[in-house]
């Protein structure tokens, strides 16, 4: 009997300390991740938006918004991914602190490309063909819709490892400020993640160095922060943005792009129909391959992020392979 009181005191300390820890809420899997990261041993967040969900048109269940009023902290990207968050998040009681990671320290946010710009680099030798750097109002005409607005900041900021890195840091004080006794363990976590995040970083450079300069497609246009901090050239996107609908003028664009341009792949996401994309592409030797910028597929928790950026580079090298 003796022998098991160590066992139950060092469990019992255990969930001392996680009952301890502030109750943290994230908007997307990656935020969701990179807190875990820093809270790992101390406790755990919780996700609002769920594998599968697309993060522009979710919505709260009551058991959510119940959960929202009884944090202590919310993680989220802002109100450019997340517009529906925006409101409950102005009727939080004045304990709960928010970290609204567009704005944070250290971000390098995008704006949003003009449609004009994808493809920009041969823009003046293929001025005869339509193409997706040539949008027109009729393609809004038929169709797209414009739940998100695609102009102003580009929120698909995780996407750079380097925001992430600088992230982790405003999260461990965040949590610091919530829970002083375990301050070191967060901060100590931080930075171990930045390290590792490093180290990730470049070994997808190197990973991905025979992509470097090569054009791609997508089906739409959210992934101008991964293809900078890489060197991967956009050659268009099927859509504007990943809460509007492709119309007909766009999948015409496109197929027109595919027919004119040195581009050997375009990539869909899990949650979309890949028959636009393969409509676009018939008679073009153009790969189609799938990108995952959300983790849909992968088990939520601290290793999720890494997890998603390596398996972003592996679909990416995999598809431009000759």
């Amino acid at each position: 009997m003796t022998r098991l009181l160590p066992a139950a005191f060092a469990c019992l300390l255990s969930s001392t300390a996680l009952a301890d820890a502030p109750r943290v809420l994230t908007d997307i899997a990656p935020v969701h991740s990179l807190v875990a990261r820093v809270m790992d041993g101390v406790g755990t967040p919780e996700l609002l938006v769920s594998s599968g969900q697309s993060p522009h048109a979710a919505a709260l269940r009551p058991s959510q918004a119940r959960a929202l009023q009884g944090a202590d902290l919310v993680v989220w990207i802002g109100p450019e991914l997340t517009p529906w968050l925006e409101k409950p998040l102005s009727t939080l009681a004045e304990g709960v602190t928010q970290l609204e990671l567009l704005e944070a320290a250290g971000t390098a946010v995008r704006r949003y490309r003009d449609p004009g710009e994808a493809g920009h680099e041969d823009h003046e030798e293929h001025d005869g063909h339509a193409g997706l750097g040539h949008d027109n109002h009729a393609d809004h005409a038929e169709g797209e819709e414009h739940r998100h607005d695609h102009s102003g900041t580009d929120p698909h900021a995780w996407l750079d490892p380097a925001n992430a890195a600088a992230w982790l840091s405003g999260i461990a004080e965040h949590l610091a400020a919530k829970d002083a006794d375990n301050a070191a363990d967060y901060r100590a976590n931080a930075e171990a993640a930045m390290k590792e995040l490093a180290a990730l970083t470049a070994d997808l450079d190197t990973r991905l160095a025979p992509a470097k300069g090569r054009k791609v497609a997508t089906f739409h246009d959210g992934y101008q922060y991964f293809e900078a901090r890489f060197g991967i050239l956009s050659a268009g996107a099927l859509a504007l943005g990943d809460a509007s609908s492709p119309s007909p003028a766009r999948v015409a664009a496109l197929r027109d792009t595919l027919a004119h341009d040195d581009i050997a792949c375009v990539f869909t996401e899990p949650q979309f129909d890949t028959r636009l994309l393969e409509a676009a592409a018939e008679g073009s030797p153009v790969r189609i391959a799938v990108l995952d910028p959300l983790g849909a597929h992968l088990e939520p928790g601290p290793g999720l992020y890494p997890r998603l950026l390596t398996a972003m580079a592996e679909s990416i090298s995999a598809c431009l392979a000759p």
